[in-house]
C-alpha cells in the first residue's frame, strides 16, 4: 500500500533504536522514500523525534534550529568513557558532595558556554565521525562549540548520588556532556544514566505517537489523523495570501510586490487564493519597495 503524503509525524522514539532505524521503519511501512528526521537521538534515548515526510523534508532546516527539552538523570561518583551508562567505568568516587553544593553547581551551568562534544558522538572531524574513531580507541582534540542552557529544573536529589532534572537547551547541546561536566566540577565525576527528549521545538512529548500506533493508523488508512501539516509546524513565520496572478509569478521565481510593513529578510508562509500552503518566501527591498521572492516551494 502506497501513501501519497506530505507533513510531519511526531514520533515517540523507543530506546534501542537509532534515529535512522526509525526512518527506515517508516519508509518501509509507508512505502515512501522521502522521510527525514530533524535531529538525531542516541540509540539508548527515547522521546520526541519529528519525522518530515514528502515535501515537508524541504523544511527540515527550519526545525533543526529550534531548542530542545530533556528529562535527565545524573549519577554522581561514577564516570564512564561515553559519559552515559552504556560506557566503560573509568573512575569512581565514594566521596559525594552535599545537597547545597549540587544545587549551586548545576545552576552555574545555566547560560551560554563552550562545550566540547564527546568522542562518542556523530560530530565529524576531518570528515570522520568521532564515534568511529572512539570505537578504535583513538581520541582526538575536539574544538568546543557554543551552546546555551536556557533553564534547569531540578526535580529530585536522591542520597546526593542521583539527580533528576529537566533542561531546556540550544541545538547541538550534549546532555551527557553536561552531566559529565557537572560531575567534574563537583570533583566526584558523573555520567548521564537516563535521558528522555520531552520536546523538540514545537513538538511535545504528550503529542508524540508510538511506532505501534503509526502502524495501526497505516493499516486502517488513517495516517492523516497523526500527520501534522507542514505549514502549521512553521507558525513562527508570518503569512501572506496571494491572488492567482501573483502566485504564478512567485512560483516562476519572479519578485512579487507586497505591503511595506514587512521586514527585510523575514521569511513568510505563502498561501494561494484557495488557502493552500505553497511556499516559504523571503521579503526583499528593491527600488524602495517591498517584494517577496520564493525561498522554498511546497507544491
Amino acid at each position: 500500500m502506497h501513501y501519497s503524503m506530505n507533513g510531519i509525524i511526531n514520533v515517540l522514539k523507543p530506546p534501542g533504536m537509532t534515529s535512522f532505524d526509525v526512518v527506515a521503519y517508516l519508509r518501509k511501512l509507508l512505502q515512501i522514500k522521502k522521510i527525514g528526521h530533524t535531529g538525531t537521538l542516541d540509540p539508548g534515548t527515547a522521546g520526541v523525534l519529528p519525522l518530515c515526510i514528502g515535501n515537508a523534508t524541504k523544511a527540515i532546516e527550519y526545525f533543526t534550529d529550534k531548542g530542545k527539552e530533556y528529562r535527565a538523570e545524573l549519577t554522581l561518583g561514577v564516570s564512564t568513557d561515553t559519559q552515559d551508562s552504556t560506557g566503560r567505568v573509568i573512575r569512581t568516587s565514594d566521596i559525594l558532595p552535599e545537597r547545597e553544593q549540587i544545587l549551586e553547581t548545576i545552576n552555574s551551568f545555566i547560560g551560554k558556554q563552550m562545550q566540547v562534544p564527546p568522542m562518542y558522538s556523530a560530530v565529524s572531524i576531518d570528515g570522520v565521525r568521532l564515534y568511529k574513531l572512539a570505537r578504535n580507541g583513538v581520541e582526538v582534540e575536539r574544538p568546543p562549540r557554543e551552546i546555551k542552557i536556557y533553564s534547569i529544573d531540578i526535580l529530585s536529589i536522591i542520597q546526593n548520588k542521583k539527580v533528576i532534572f529537566d533542561v531546556k537547551c540550544s541545538k547541538g547541546t550534549y546532555v551527557r556532556t553536561l552531566c559529565a561536566d557537572i560531575g567534574e566540577k563537583l570533583g566526584c565525576g558523573g555520567h548521564m544514566s537516563f535521558l528522555l527528549r520531552t520536546a523538540a521545538g514545537n513538538f511535545k512529548l504528550q503529542d508524540a505517537v508510538t511506532l505501534e500506533e503509526i502502524k495501526r493508523k497505516a493499516e486502517e488508512n488513517r495516517i492523516e489523523e497523526i500527520l501534522i501539516p507542514t505549514d502549521s509546524a512553521l507558525n513562527q513565520f508570518g503569512y501572506v495570501k496571494l491572488n492567482n496572478e501573483d502566485q504564478k509569478k512567485l512560483i516562476n521565481g519572479a519578485y512579487v510586490p507586497i505591503r511595506d510593513n514587512m521586514i527585510d529578510d523575514e521569511l513568510v508562509r505563502v498561501y494561494d487564493s484557495s488557502g493552500n500552503f505553497i511556499a516559504l518566501a523571503e521579503v526583499n527591498s528593491r527600488y524602495g519597495k517591498k517584494y517577496l521572492k520564493s525561498k522554498k516551494l511546497f507544491r
